[in-house]
């Protein structure tokens, strides 16, 4: 089966999404794109995934594909070099695999197995050549996959990464302890720690890496491209929790936009899905005006310098995979067995997860 088979054509036939969960603006004003590195890709993740144990090999062969964590990527980072994207097709097949170990330790009642893991990636993040080898699978391949993430910009880069995904491990911390507790996060604190959780700041970055240029803190740090950038990740960040809403409650889970809504909003549960659409479809509105700045920013650069032709085409690119983002988040949620939450055995426990406790032996 092709990587997209809806809407790449007029002739195929088109997933059936639940009205609930259709964005006809996605459908009709965010055209799909593929990566054409994507059936290598597929391949090589796949062998990764059982080179560095992350997932048993039983599990890769049934479901690796069925996940399409590396057709997500393939969406994305358009006109990435084959080798960068690679790196971080393989990184992102590891943050779901990490995801899940989080999600098991808590719903084991394994703390000392998270709290084992949270102080291993700090320091894997840090050195990672130090820990290539590392008995615990989830940290060894976190090891490689930044020893090449590191290869490809700057050190100022390399630095940036590192401390955003720093605050991102202590944000699973964080919800780790709401979990065991069952503490529901209010709206605003949920807002906050999501960005943290779905590592907004750290998919930006790599932006960067698949546009082979670092760019200055003038660009990033811009309120025309931080907005883009923001919506782009809100939009995804939010219609993740529309779409995963019936298995994060069946999994109690106190982490969705949906559920801080309900328990401190008071709102019904159907009140609470139009709530979530209503911000998701916001967001897309948003993007759209605030693509516009971004790309006149872009254009700014170009100042008749090397240079500046160099950086407005690599802010450029960035902007326009800001862009894939929607695209590529929405179909995803839709074509992934990650989300196919009614064809479980058990609703509250995927099949696809390795439900023992890992790196003890």
């Amino acid at each position: 089966m092709p990587a997209f088979p809806h809407s790449t054509t007029s002739t195929v036939t088109a997933i059936a999404v639940p009205p609930s969960l259709s964005l006809p603006v996605i459908e009709a004003a965010f055209p799909r794109q593929l990566h054409p590195y994507w059936p290598r890709l597929q391949e090589k993740t796949r062998t990764w995934l059982l080179e560095k144990r992350l997932m048993p090999a039983d599990k890769v062969e049934e479901y690796a594909d069925r996940l399409c964590y590396t057709d997500l990527m393939a969406g994305y980072y358009l006109g990435a070099p084959d080798e960068v994207l690679q790196a971080i097709a393989d990184y992102s097949a590891w943050f779901f695999v990490w995801d899940d170990r989080h999600d098991r330790d808590i719903v084991h009642r394994r703390p000392e197995s998270w709290r084992r893991l949270r102080f291993r990636l700090h320091a894997a993040l840090d050195a990672p050549e130090e820990h290539l080898h590392h008995r615990d699978p989830l940290v060894a391949g976190f090891a490689d996959s930044m020893v090449r993430l590191y290869s490809f910009l700057p050190g100022t880069w390399n630095a940036r990464f590192a401390r955003h995904f720093h605050a991102v491990i202590e944000a699973y911390d964080e919800e780790f302890r709401n979990r065991t507790e069952g503490t529901v996060p209010t709206v605003e604190e949920y807002l906050r720690l999501r960005r943290l959780t779905f590592a907004h700041w750290i998919w930006t970055d790599l932006l960067e890496a698949s546009a082979g240029v670092e760019l200055p803190d003038r660009v990033r740090k811009h309120p025309a491209y931080r907005r883009a950038a923001l919506l782009s990740q809100e939009f995804a960040a939010w219609y993740n929790d529309l779409c995963s809403l019936p298995k994060e409650i069946a999994g109690d889970e106190v982490h969705n936009l949906g559920i801080s809504l309900i328990t401190h909003e008071g709102l019904t549960l159907e009140e609470a899905v139009a709530e979530v659409r209503r911000r998701v479809e916001n967001c897309v509105c948003e993007f759209l005006v605030a693509e516009r700045g971004a790309v006149l920013l872009a254009d700014s650069l170009a100042d008749g310098t090397v240079h500046g032709k160099e950086l407005s085409a690599a802010a450029r690119v960035c902007v326009s995979n800001m862009r894939n983002w929607f695209s590529t988040v929405y179909w995803f949620h839709h074509e992934s067995g990650r989300y196919m939450v009614d064809s479980w055995d058990d609703r509250s426990t995927p099949p696809y997860v390795n439900n023992e406790a890992a790196g003890e032996k």
